[in-house]
């Protein structure tokens, strides 16, 4: 028998100290280079978005991949690229820490569409206000001591 899995992981972290430096000119760049990590990876990625402090990944996990492991060799090789290249002037590199929410197949356009559209989302929203809306709506304790 093979493995079979179908769960969508959105997962999202930020600039270290959430530093306004990820802008719009350099984004498209990151983010391709960051879905062939997620190739390279046997994952299947959705939708990648996000706006100057913060990113959002939309994407299946091959079985074989742990999502500490992904989310710290994306973390490691896109900062080796974004200093590489010179991207963003100020990049310091990501925060410590993750969010990981999974969710089911059904709710695969609606989280397209979610991610799709952060900057409009962001002009309404602040990324704590979002992240911490994530935490409650998946029942997870936390200290927000630790958040920001």
């Amino acid at each position: 028998m093979s493995t079979y899995t179908q769960i969508i992981y959105q997962i999202v972290f930020s600039t270290k100290n959430r530093v306004p430096v990820l802008h719009k000119t350099g984004r498209h760049d990151l983010f391709k280079y960051i879905w062939g990590i997620l190739e390279n990876k046997k994952c299947h990625l959705y939708q990648i978005n996000g706006v100057e402090d913060h990113v959002h990944i939309l994407t299946h996990l091959h079985p074989t991949i742990a999502l500490s492991d992904l989310v710290k060799d994306i973390k490691v090789a896109s900062s080796i690229y974004i200093k590489e290249e010179n991207l963003f002037k100020n990049f310091q590199g990501w925060q410590n820490g993750y969010g990981a929410f999974t969710y089911s197949i059904k709710e695969k356009d609606r989280l397209i569409t979610y991610v799709k559209n952060q900057e409009i989302h962001h002009k309404k929203t602040s990324f704590r206000e979002e992240y911490i809306s994530f935490l409650n709506e998946f029942e997870i304790k936390f200290d927000e001591k630790y958040l920001f």
